[in-house]
């Protein structure tokens, strides 16, 4: 019986590391930062980000300009005046808030613009991880850029240089 069962150990123990996973680390940041139409598209939205920025404080600085004059003059207007230069201020400023959430809003321009700039990007590069992971026999590729729970790790399960090669780009 105790044969018997040492034998089991021993087949137990050595069957073990066959099912073990194989898996490989890849750095989200590193292969964005080497894959030049990444930066562009980053480039591109900045640019586009800064020049609506602009626009929506320009109206901003109406509104506060209004006001300004609005206080100045407030002992010279009558009632109805008061009344329609304040209606014209919240306008502005409606207007203002409006613009700025079309393109800085959870669904506005510059997350659009984003999303048709970067996804092929990301597109590409998750099809190359893949195809990687596939050609090595990888059951998992993790990303040790965003995990930070990772203290550390063998250079050796690092395959980003290996998808950037897959990408057509050298390190």
């Amino acid at each position: 019986m105790k044969k018997m069962f040492a034998a089991v150990v021993i087949i137990l123990c050595t069957a073990m590391p066959m099912m073990a996973q194989k898996y490989a680390l890849v750095d989200m940041q590193y292969i964005l930062k080497n894959v030049p139409s990444y930066e562009t598209a980053n480039e591109q939205l900045s640019i586009v980000s800064k020049k609506w920025q602009k626009e929506v404080e320009s109206k901003l600085q109406e509104v506060q300009t209004m006001y300004k004059n609005y206080q100045t003059e407030l002992v010279f207007l009558s009632d109805e005046m008061k009344v329609q230069r304040e209606e014209e201020i919240v306008a502005k400023e409606k207007e203002a808030n409006e613009l700025k959430r079309k393109y800085f809003g959870q669904d506005g321009e510059l997350f659009k613009k984003r999303e048709s700039l970067m996804k092929p990007i990301q597109d590409e590069i998750y099809t190359a991880i893949q195809e990687v992971a596939q050609m090595k026999g990888y059951d998992m590729v993790i990303d040790r850029s965003s995990d930070m729970s990772l203290i550390y790790s063998a250079p050796k399960l690092d395959i980003s240089d290996q998808v950037l090669e897959k990408l057509g780009y050298s390190k």
